[in-house]
């Protein structure tokens, strides 16, 4: 028997993908007339991936919790999925499937002593551990001075989620700001949807909602299928503006642990906007807890 939430969750999913599906994108002809539906009906959808809409209905309702991976894979395919759609569909379907008795506990923010010297050894590139829900774990001096003004906030609240959101730095700061938070919010949603109750995501998720009307827009929309930019201009209040290689890298044997690192090639302006951050940023690299 499935949770609540998690089948909620599928049934969440496949609506958003559902109302964001022309019917021109899947080969439809529209008649003519106002459709008070955005995107596909339910019917129209049934009927594409060969299903009862009885069945379908209970799906999108979270009244069916154990659809065979051939329902999921003609649904897929009805909506013209993508790779990542597919997968996050069939992560959603699988979690929906068993019982889940009790909410998962947040995963440590513990970080080991070895990864808090590999960000010194970075230096002067900026880089930081970072949580599965973006919390900010660990950084060396230009791995926090990057993003301007939130070293003002306490440690524990350093999240690069509520950062983009929330910080009036941030605006300024990111040059495809609106790009920003949109691949934010993508990668948030991938995670919460195979860990809905997961208290460190439905802390973060909560606020966001609360406080931002731009992040409650793109949380309604349920995209999982963004990709993090190669590059990332930054229009930086010490430096200047400077566009950097962006790479993440996931840690083993850790609850989601990454290390995001920005990188710039030596002799370049970039590279010695970096010395200059490094050099003039507190100069202990640190963790929140």
């Amino acid at each position: 028997m499935a949770s609540d939430s998690e089948s909620a969750e599928l049934g969440r999913f496949l609506r958003a993908r559902r109302t964001q599906t022309s019917p021109q994108h899947v080969g439809l002809t529209v008649g003519p007339g106002i459709r008070r539906t955005p995107g596909l009906r339910r019917e129209e959808l049934a009927t594409l991936a060969g299903i009862s809409i009885d069945y379908y209905v209970r799906l999108e309702r979270g009244k069916e919790t154990r659809p065979s991976p051939a329902v999921l894979d003609s649904l897929a395919r009805a909506l013209r999925m993508g790779d990542q759609e597919h997968h996050h569909l069939r992560e959603l379907a699988a979690r929906a499937a068993r019982y889940t008795p009790e909410p998962p506990p947040a995963p440590s923010r513990t970080v080991r002593p070895h990864l808090k010297l590999l960000l010194e050894s970075l230096r002067p590139y900026p880089a930081y551990v970072i949580s599965r829900s973006m919390d900010l774990l660990a950084w060396n001096p230009g791995g926090l001075a990057l993003y301007a003004g939130i070293a003002d906030w306490p440690a524990t609240r350093r999240n690069l989620a509520r950062y983009f959101f929330l910080h009036p730095a941030a605006r300024d700061l990111f040059t495809d700001w609106e790009q920003q938070i949109a691949g934010c919010v993508s990668r948030l949603r991938a995670v919460a949807g195979t860990a809905p109750d997961a208290p460190d995501l439905t802390r973060l998720v909560g606020e966001l909602l609360l406080k931002s009307p731009e992040f409650a827009g793109l949380w309604e929309r349920y995209e999982v299928t963004r990709r993090k930019p190669a590059t990332k201009t930054f229009h930086h209040p010490q430096v200047g503006t400077v566009t950097l290689t962006s790479q993440v890298l996931h840690v083993e044997a850790t609850p989601g642990q990454r290390i995001g690192v920005y990188t710039a090639e030596p002799g370049t302006t970039e590279h010695d906007a970096l010395l200059l951050l490094d050099m003039t940023a507190p100069q202990r690299a640190h963790a929140s807890s």
